[in-house]
């Protein structure tokens, strides 16, 4: 359900619906084991804990003179119902206007079956933009979303719309993507996105010189950092994310995809301390964190 009116600029903001890591933090190996060492995790379970993440996901809000909201989602993951318990009413987010997709692994599209609430209950259907590869890939594990003819009956089914992207520049809702190809470990690409002067990217492990052009100039970087020292193959260690950002020179940086190694409050403290030395502004966003931008 597309948002009337006209963009009213000044008011946008995106908002953080999840900043973890597929299996999320707390880990419930962590919370079940009386010998684990992870402060992180039982924190994570506080009320209010900064440690708490759910699988990485944006919310854009954008205002519009009529007075409505309109609402640009990018992943849908394992814990979006979750995310959107949270959220939702906080940002009074009614509808979803459109998802856009950054690849099909399961912390990315692993909700797409919880939309049948919006499309049964709030609005009539619901356009996903995603990869040719990645509708193959949403039609082997949500067959039934993709051909409503396979459904097996029950509550219904989300009402979805597929549209098809390329690495070509894109219009959602009067808003544009560029989309940002990343290597998402060896020999698999993942998408993230330019919008305005925002760089989404949120799985990465390595940045070619092309996309690096694209994401130039940004004012603000938001970056995939799965925790400290140890590589991974398919992720940004935090070392790595930083180097990223000295290569790309955003005006601001905020780290996600952050695994059970990374305390909130002692990693940006360090990471602080690169504001004074190299005048690097790069921090760990958190869920609920809401970032004012122009669009």
């Amino acid at each position: 359900m597309t948002a009337s009116g006209s963009p009213d600029a000044p008011g946008s903001r995106i908002i953080f619906l999840g900043t973890g890591t597929s299996e999320g933090v707390p880990r419930v190996s962590c919370l079940t084991n009386p010998e684990s060492k992870c402060t992180v995790c039982p924190d994570a379970i506080r009320p209010g804990s900064l440690n708490r993440r759910r699988n990485t996901s944006l919310l854009i809000q954008r205002p519009m003179t009529d007075g409505s909201t309109n609402n640009i989602v990018i992943d849908a993951g394992k814990f979006f119902y979750e995310s959107a318990i949270q959220w939702f009413p906080k940002y009074s987010v009614s509808s979803i206007d459109a998802l856009v997709i950054t690849h099909s692994h399961a912390d990315a599209v692993g909700g797409l079956d919880d939309l049948r609430d919006w499309t049964n209950n709030a609005q009539e259907s619901l356009p996903i933009y995603l990869r040719e590869s990645d509708y193959e890939a949403v039609g082997s594990l949500f067959f039934y979303l993709v051909d409503r003819n396979r459904q097996s009956g029950g509550g219904g089914v989300a009402k979805i719309n597929f549209n098809i992207i390329d690495h070509k520049p894109f219009s959602v809702d009067g808003i544009e993507f560029v989309p940002l190809p990343v290597e998402h470990g060896p020999g698999r690409e993942s998408f993230g996105y330019r919008f305005a002067d925002v760089s989404y990217i949120s799985d990465a492990s390595s940045i070619s010189h092309e996309t690096s052009k694209l994401i130039k100039g940004s004012k603000l970087l938001v970056l995939d950092a799965l925790r400290p020292e140890r590589t991974h193959g398919t992720h940004f260690t935090v070392e790595e994310a930083v180097d990223q950002v000295r290569r790309l020179h955003p005006r601001r940086t905020l780290l996600t995809d952050a695994t059970h190694d990374i305390d909130h409050k002692s990693v940006n403290a360090e990471l602080a301390k690169l504001n004074d030395s190299e005048g690097l502004d790069i921090q760990y966003a958190h869920d609920g964190l809401t970032i004012a931008v122009d669009l």
